[in-house]
């Protein structure tokens, strides 16, 4: 209880010296509240980690592009850290090393490289870059590689009728046998162990994605999932899946389902709208992944700039506000432990339930 009580002062007297902070911080100009927003939502080319005084704190990632007059490799430290103040590229930041290219800070190619051609038009150029979303992906893949060998190498040691396992590997144990248990089984019944790999791959992905998106210092802080990207690529992975396993029965319900005649000839009507609804499936999963987790963490940084608007309005209320923006903050942080999981689990069921939907045998139907 000692200990306990000098921690909560400790975090008594942080409440009160955030708003002094603050209020140097957005002394003489307001707070871009949009820009904060996307700066850390969106990805870019460096991983900005804090601030030391004026002095920012970044990790400079490798930019790997092919121009059309071959391959530029370098890091982005390359590209100044001020855009340019007049000309046509205003508000770009320039390459050192390189005249024709640019990070555009606005317009189509906002915080994308481009290249300025003979012609004065911009391009995009082949952009292999390993930029902070794919560097949050390697990061969160070897963390899931990690998840899965240390309990497998667990099982491979002991015996079926051993004791269970305790600490980090019986706690994967319990996360597996539950999405098994409670998700793929109830749905796929004798199937589940056909498609449990590569569902249980997108359960532990997304959570793990997930919560290392909450994380707010590398190697956490990325909103991998939050990228519309990421949330594609694992719906198209669930259509293929889902589509290249279906049976004779369900292409046959989908071409020729069994409804009255004149709702299939002349005019296609139930086969066309059985066609569309294959590709809202993936993208309900996709937009639903995206939108959850996207929001989630506007809505937290949003909370935590409440502190540098009312820096300005007065210490007593920005210190009043500061303890309301700090208990939302952290009242959002758990709940976003609680998204991190439901959204996991939610995409790994709505994809159970599309793959047993494309199993259906004639004698189901």
């Amino acid at each position: 209880m000692k200990y306990l009580k000098h921690l909560i002062c400790m975090v008594m007297m942080l409440f009160l010296l955030l708003p002094g902070a603050a209020a140097s911080e957005s002394k003489g100009e307001g707070v871009n509240l949009q820009e904060i927003l996307w700066g850390h939502i969106k990805d870019s080319y460096e991983w900005h980690v804090t601030n030391i005084g004026d002095k920012p704190i970044i990790i400079n990632l490798p930019v790997i592009v092919k121009t059309s007059n071959g391959w530029y490799m370098g890091w982005a430290e390359d590209f100044a850290e001020e855009p340019l103040e007049s000309g046509p590229h205003a508000g770009y930041r320039p390459c050192k090393n390189n005249p024709d290219l640019f990070i555009a800070t606005k317009g189509n190619y906002e915080r994308r490289i481009v290249e300025l051609q003979k012609d004065g038009t911009e391009v995009r150029p082949f952009d292999i870059s390993i930029t902070k979303s794919v560097c949050v992906l390697f990061i969160d893949a070897i963390i899931l590689m990690l998840c899965i060998l240390i309990p497998a190498r667990w099982c491979r040691r002991h015996k079926v009728t051993d004791k269970a396992p305790k600490g980090f590997t019986g706690l994967m144990h319990m996360f597996v046998m539950y999405v098994y248990d409670e998700v793929i089984k109830p749905t796929l019944g004798k199937e589940s162990d056909r498609y449990a790999p590569y569902l249980l791959t997108c359960f532990f992905f997304i959570f793990v994605a997930n919560i290392m998106g909450i994380v707010p210092f590398p190697p956490g802080g990325g909103n991998l999932t939050g990228n519309i990207t990421i949330t594609f690529f694992l719906a198209v992975c669930t259509f293929l899946i889902t589509n290249f396993s279906g049976t004779k029965h369900y292409w046959k319900d989908i071409f020729w389902p069994d409804v009255p005649a004149w709702l299939k000839v002349p005019v296609p009507l139930m086969p066309v709208i059985e066609i569309f609804g294959i590709f809202t499936k993936p993208f309900a999963l996709m937009v639903r992944l995206f939108a959850n987790m996207m929001a989630g963490h506007a809505i937290a940084l949003a909370l935590t700039c409440i502190i540098f608007i009312m820096a300005t309005m007065g210490i007593v209320l920005s210190t009043s506000m500061t303890v309301v923006s700090v208990a939302m903050s952290i009242f959002m942080m758990l709940l976003e432990l609680l998204v991190s999981f439901i959204q996991a689990l939610v995409f790994t069921m709505l994809s159970a339930v599309f793959i047993s939907l494309a199993r259906v045998h004639e004698a189901e139907g």
